[in-house]
């Protein structure tokens, strides 16, 4: 099969089109012929700094993937041959990702692909989707009549975490950079938008909730942002990032607000290999599928690639200020 190798760390020339051996399915295991694959930020810096595995060079990238199952092992159970499958496995140096033709997944860790979508739209969705879940709904406890403030409302886990909180029943505020994200947001249900550039989003916050913060902040962005939120959250509320806090956060207002800090990556179960977890994956994205095709939540494509041009698509990445997904197209269907 042909393959996006990552040769070494370093700059997107380092992602090779080669022929590499078709994978093979185990016992409990789908063999996918893949249409599409989701990039992520966390590809782009895994191909800079290298891998969570050095030693197992050459790598496949890729954690998000959709396509239709074409063999399966002699134990699965729930997918058949011809199913078409979305997920988020495989990537990180370790099992193989999904910028190939082919992969194999454990059944436990596959949805069923969403009916109303495109496979590319499907590829985009899968680790966005857990990010966003885990983040609102286990990390930061959100609940219906909560007022919450997502940073980068139209970025690739923000966008569907507007949606995401808006289905549990909250009201959002979200930042953007924007007039056209800004109308993003509000087509996805965004209650309050923050032009940010222009706004001190600290102040148009408490403005929005009467002075008194919301009661969950969620941080797609990282850095100085993380402890430039805390005075925007109300006493004894919560604030998530899906980064890793600087080393300089000045935590005094955090921790006079008494304010609960969560963590959200949601690679922990890959690389700790629990398998309970990984399934409870599979679970949020059979729900999300339902919610597809209910019309109830839309994943944002903004651009797609061919399998070869995995460079380009990174380059693109980079540059930042992305709306939506970006995503390789790998067969016809």
């Amino acid at each position: 099969m042909q393959a996006v190798l990552m040769t070494a760390a370093g700059n997107p020339e380092v992602l090779q089109l080669q022929e590499v051996p078709k994978p093979t399915p185990g016992n409990t295991e789908l063999l996918v012929r893949l249409v599409a694959a989701g990039i992520n930020p966390l590809d782009t810096k895994l191909r800079k700094r290298g891998t969570f595995y050095p030693e197992q060079m050459p790598a496949i990238l890729g954690c998000d993937g959709a396509g239709i199952v074409e063999a399966i092992g002699a134990n699965v159970q729930k997918f058949q041959p011809g199913d078409e499958v979305y997920f988020c496995y495989g990537g990180l140096g370790a099992h193989q990702g999904n910028y190939a033709e082919y992969t194999t997944v454990d059944e436990r860790f596959v949805a069923s692909k969403p009916k109303s979508i495109s496979f590319a739209e499907a590829a985009a969705a899968p680790l966005v989707l857990i990010t966003a879940w885990e983040g609102l709904y286990e990390r930061g406890r959100l609940e219906p009549g909560d007022k919450v403030l997502i940073h980068a409302g139209a970025g690739g886990v923000g966008h569907v975490a507007i949606q995401l909180a808006k289905l549990k029943g909250a009201n959002v505020a979200t930042t953007v950079s924007s007039q056209e994200k800004a109308d993003l947001v509000t087509q996805l249900g965004a209650d309050k938008v923050i032009f940010y550039k222009e706004t001190d989003f600290v102040q148009a916050t408490l403005n929005w909730t009467n002075g008194e913060g919301v009661d969950l902040a969620f941080d797609t962005v990282g850095g100085e942002i993380f402890d430039k939120t805390f005075p925007a959250v109300r006493t004894y509320g919560d604030i998530v990032t899906i980064l890793e806090p600087k080393a300089n956060t000045v935590w005094k207002v955090a921790r006079n607000k008494n304010l609960r800090i969560g963590f959200e990556l949601m690679l922990t179960p890959m690389l700790l290999g629990n398998i309970e977890a990984l399934q409870h994956h599979g679970e949020i994205l059979q729900q999300c599928a339902t919610w597809i095709d209910e019309n109830k939540l839309k994943i944002q494509v903004s651009n797609t690639f061919p399998l070869k041009a995995a460079a380009n698509a990174h380059q693109l990445l980079e540059n930042g200020s992305i709306t939506g997904k970006v995503v390789l197209l790998i067969n016809d269907n």
